[in-house]
């Protein structure tokens, strides 16, 4: 019966620890510093380095006619406006780089994510600064390294 209890604890402990930490807006504020400051952002490059070793996931958080007109292909489309209904189409357990045209909405989607327990960075360069990266050679290493890292 001991044997059995301590199962139990120990699996009651493992779903505990599986689940996300939310946290208040109140209390992600208070906290705030010039390391989140820091943390919060992430530029192209290493985004692209993180998505490549499968780290990461790129979240496109524009709207749906946005994306279909152009996106990058390793990126999942969840709109800002669905993020709340979709929350569990996201890993728990990579990095999650939210990403549009800019930042705006990508600032907002992180802090979303980031209250709702998620690790969460925005891409602070944008999807346009992204696209003007991957022309050329850094599209195909980048799209070689990305796809050998898949299988």
């Amino acid at each position: 019966m001991k044997k059995v209890m301590c199962i139990l604890l120990v699996l009651a402990g493992l779903i505990q620890a599986a689940e996300l930490k939310k946290v208040s807006f109140d209390e992600y504020l208070s906290k705030f510093d010039y390391k989140e400051r820091e943390n919060m952002k992430i530029k192209t490059p290493d985004m692209l380095a993180l998505v490549e070793e499968g780290k990461a996931i790129l979240l496109d958080i524009r709207f749906r006619e946005e994306f279909e007109v152009w996106h990058m292909n390793f990126a999942i489309n969840i709109p800002l406006n669905e993020l709340p209904k979709r929350l569990g189409e996201l890993p728990k357990d990579k990095l999650i780089i939210t990403a549009c045209p800019h930042y705006d909405r990508s600032s907002m989607a992180r802090i979303y994510l980031t209250l709702n327990g998620y690790n969460a960075k925005y891409l602070n360069d944008g999807l346009l600064k992204t696209a003007d990266f991957l022309r050329g050679d850094n599209a195909k290493e980048f799209l070689e390294e990305y796809k050998k890292n898949l299988k």
